[in-house]
């Protein structure tokens, strides 16, 4: 176990007597706990398992504005995404970058009625949208950031144009359309700044991840799941962020609950990694966003040296650990070939994939598109009153977490403090206009360049502190030749970072695995370094590879001999 969770439990040991309680350690959850923390509550957030590892750890790492919400007439949801799509913007320039999206276009006035239905609330399955609904919806999107625009407005462009710049989109295409949104690196390391701000900022409230809690009469108990401890807890409110899981954990939290009743309606969406060179060239930067027949959205865009392409959209009736089946993985793999038809695309270019599921507001909407992005809190009457988060999605994070903090606040006779729309996270604080220049000085204090832009590009600012720990250490050195990650790195992790279990390390603290760079012996060391920080035993250290690389086959699509295969191409590159 880590200083950093020791100093924690040691904490509600002392006094287990906290302000609010958040159930709930994904992107809203940490949110809201941020802002009831710099509100000056003593905050305590609890996570079953690892921060930002169930629905938070499975977006299309788009952060953008819901141009299709438009369709719904959800025009409030799309201004709240907007701006808080152009806060993050400029509050985690680190991780969140502008993202150019282009729209190949086939039909002319293809979805106009359709879109005009939705705008007037009623719902039917969509059309494939034309060059005109489409033009009419980018304007109104465009429309909404007139008054404090940060990215460009949307440009059309004719067939010739079109495929002069991407020659190897279907031939058939009439139009395409290019506006602006933006994509996120690394969502879950964010989730981890947010957390690191906090123990900065407010170092009475704290967050633990690997623990449960459940109500106990007026109070709680909380379990440290390693240890088996239990530990008293009492609060004033209780924040419930468990998202998809929200109906399945009320009944350990809830007072007073009326029989089926249910909040969420989940659907499931899946991801493929694809390394594909041809297709990533052929991307040119852009994003692709198109509509199949069957009117499902489907994305591809340049993510880390990969391509990201995805997503299923298919209604869950309980939440669970899910995973991209074969039949989705098909489906996505025929999307991409349907609109880059001469790129040739092969199952084995597939080197991760992962599944969520969006904990959406409960709906009877037949087609899955039409349910709300929305979110609201539900509050729950009790001795200690319970404020459920309903809905929301990684965009707009901020905004549910503040509405819903506002609520609390009133309930416990608190005014505000101090806002967050403007509040730099983690290692955006101080970034640079250009990244270069950050590089620059990573690489002046004795880093080779590819190290440097590593370590820009993964924490920001706070790279000087992860280079401060490892500076003048002999395991300094590379994971495997060729990786910028390096194995004091991997100690600094392990003790900085809310880091429990291997997986913690390779599926979201850094990108091995989501890459496609992780083998059989990056595990095994990546297992080595972190048993001797957090004081594994061989066999502890055997059961954490055992588990996890029989997730990843189960649940990302790797198997152990795929893992053992890239040990052989890695081999073989480097000499």
């Amino acid at each position: 176990m880590s200083a950093q969770r020791d100093a924690i439990i040691d904490r509600i040991r002392r006094n287990g007597a906290f302000d609010v309680v958040v159930v709930g350690g994904g992107i809203n959850g940490i949110g809201v706990y941020r802002e009831l923390a710099l509100q000056g509550l003593r905050v305590l957030l609890v996570e079953r398992n690892d921060f930002c590892s169930g629905c938070s750890a499975a977006p299309s790492r788009m952060i953008h504005g819901g141009l299709r919400y438009l369709e719904n007439g959800e025009f409030d949801l799309v201004r709240e995404s907007l701006r808080e799509r152009d806060a993050l913007l400029a509050n985690a320039p680190h991780m969140v970058r502008p993202l150019p999206t282009t729209i190949p276009i086939r039909p002319l006035f293809s979805g106009l009625l359709n879109s005009a239905a939705g705008f007037f609330g009623v719902r039917s399955r969509p059309a494939r949208r034309g060059a005109l609904p489409i033009k009419i919806g980018l304007t109104l999107y465009d429309w909404t950031t007139r008054a404090r625009r940060v990215l460009p407005r949307h440009r059309f462009r004719g067939a010739r144009e079109t495929l002069r710049l991407w020659p190897a989109l279907s031939s058939d295409l009439r139009f395409s359309a290019t506006y602006y949104d933006a994509w996120i690196s690394y969502p879950e390391r964010l989730g981890v700044e947010l957390l690191l701000d906090t123990q900065r900022l407010a170092p009475e409230s704290g967050a633990l991840n690997y623990a449960e809690i459940a109500r106990c009469g007026s109070a709680f108990v909380l379990t440290d799941s390693g240890t088996g401890e239990v530990l008293a807890v009492t609060a004033r409110a209780l924040v419930n962020a468990t998202g998809a899981w929200l109906d399945e954990s009320l009944p350990s939290l809830a007072e007073h609950r009326q029989p089926g009743e249910r909040f969420v309606s989940g659907t499931k969406g899946s991801h493929l990694v694809i390394d594909n060179p041809n297709l990533y060239r052929e991307l040119r930067g852009h994003m692709i966003f198109f509509e199949r027949e069957d009117g499902r959205v489907c994305i591809l865009f340049p993510y880390l040296g990969r391509v990201l392409a995805g997503s299923t959209d298919i209604r869950v009736e309980k939440a669970d650990r899910t995973r991209c089946e074969p039949e989705e993985r098909d489906y996505i793999l025929e999307a991409v070939r349907e609109v880059f038809p001469t790129v040739r695309l092969a199952a084995a270019d597939v080197v991760f994939s992962y599944s969520g599921i969006r904990p959406l507001p409960r709906s009877d909407e037949a087609f899955t598109g039409r349910i709300s992005r929305g979110h609201f809190v539900h509050r729950l009457h009790g001795a200690v009153p319970q404020f459920c988060m309903v809905g929301g999605k990684w965009t707009t994070f901020r905004a549910f977490a503040e509405q819903t903090a506002d609520q609390v606040l009133t309930e416990l006779g608190r005014k505000r403090t101090r806002g967050t729309i403007d509040l730099a996270i983690g290692g955006g604080i101080g970034f640079p206009a250009d990244i270069s220049d950050l590089e620059a000085e990573l690489a002046a204090s004795g880093v080779d360049g590819p190290r440097a832009a590593w370590l820009a590009d993964a924490y920001g600012t706070r790279a000087r502190d992860v280079l401060a720990f490892c500076r003048g250490r002999e395991d300094d050195m590379p994971l495997t030749p060729g990786l910028a990650i390096t194995a004091a790195e991997i100690a600094y992790l392990s003790q900085a970072e809310f880091v429990v279990e291997l997986e913690d390390m390779l599926l979201r603290r850094t990108p091995l695995s989501i890459r496609g760079d992780g083998s059989m012996p990056i595990v095994e060391r990546v297992a080595g370094i972190m048993a001797g920080v957090l004081g594994w035993s061989d066999e502890r250290k055997a059961g954490e590879i055992a588990t996890f690389v029989g997730d990843l086959a189960q649940y990302h699509g790797v198997s152990r001999e795929m893992l053992n295969e890239r040990a052989i191409d890695r081999s073989d590159t480097c000499a």
